[in-house]
């Protein structure tokens, strides 16, 4: 695993953050991985971007909608679900693919401790959420439910061969405080990839999460998809912030210290999220709606 210089320097210590023990590194050996990347209106994406930090990566004149959940597996804090919603950025004002990294939206997890840990320490927007990860002969598949309601729904084919070495050494931005939070993940292992994400379907549901990302003109089809049943992460334990400003003063965050003081180290998950209503929902689509939203 290629990691940062000090994690390899700590790896085998050990921590405790506001109460949450941690072996080092903090990552996770063995858990599988979904994702999916989609074409969205780049221009449209700006405004979900952190305004004046960071600006949509373009290929083919197109933004790109990230995808990717994990079931970890084995980690100190337990077992659950991250179901991440991104879309790919570089910083703004740098030189070309300068600061490239994917801004996470939203983050559900399963365990209210996985909340307290992403988003008061590393400042990643994590909620509790209802969430599955379900491994099928054919297809891979996670929903994400929130208040009783869907946010959103994926499904990518299952390949028949896992045999290609993914190595990625990635970015990620966070908006927790009124800053902008940067944070480094490292991720192997042996991936089927599927080009074109033939099969592949994603859901939006009627939440208010959702709400911004039904706005993006996101393409029928993915670019590609791929999944990875035994992926090794690590996260560094190093984070970066910056404050986010405006040219007017402006309101406080709508997420700070005051959503994490109160969070305990609970590893319970909620109750699944309800696929009989997501499934009636893909029979009502034609196909062209059906990768795109009700």
């Amino acid at each position: 695993m290629f990691t940062s210089r000090r994690a390899r320097r700590i790896a085998g210590r050990y921590a405790n953050v506001d109460g949450i023990p941690f072996r080092m590194p903090v990552g996770t050996d063995g858990s599988p991985a979904l994702l999916a990347a989609f074409g969205i209106d780049a221009e449209r994406a700006r405004a979900v971007l952190p305004t004046g930090e960071l600006e949509p990566l373009r290929l083919g004149g197109r933004g790109l909608l990230v995808i990717a959940v994990v079931h970890y597996l084995d980690t100190t804090i337990g077992r659950y679900v991250e179901f991440c919603l991104g879309i790919a950025c570089t910083r703004r004002g740098g030189p070309p693919l300068s600061g490239l990294g994917v801004y996470i939206y939203d983050l559900p997890v399963s365990t209210e401790i996985s909340v307290k840990g992403g988003l008061g320490i590393w400042g990643m927007p994590k909620r509790r959420a209802s969430l599955d990860f379900l491994v099928g002969e054919s297809t891979v598949s996670s929903q994400y439910d929130l208040d009783g309601e869907l946010v959103a729904r994926v499904d990518i084919p299952r390949p028949a061969r896992t045999i290609l070495p993914m190595r990625v050494s990635g970015v990620g931005y966070g908006d927790f405080r009124g800053q902008l939070t940067k944070s480094h993940i490292h991720l192997r292992g042996r991936a089927g990839v599927t080009p074109g994400g033939t099969g592949a379907r994603l859901l939006l549901g009627d939440h208010a999460r959702a709400r911004p990302l039904t706005l993006l003109d996101i393409d029928p089809s993915p670019r590609f998809t791929a999944f990875l049943p035994a992926m090794a992460g690590v996260l560094d334990d190093h984070v970066e912030t910056w404050f986010l400003t405006a040219e007017e003063p402006p309101p406080p965050p709508p997420v700070g210290l005051r959503d994490v003081v109160g969070l305990g180290l609970g590893q319970e998950w909620l109750e699944p999220p309800d696929r009989d209503r997501s499934d009636r929902l893909i029979e009502q689509l034609s196909p062209r709606q059906g990768p795109r939203s009700r």
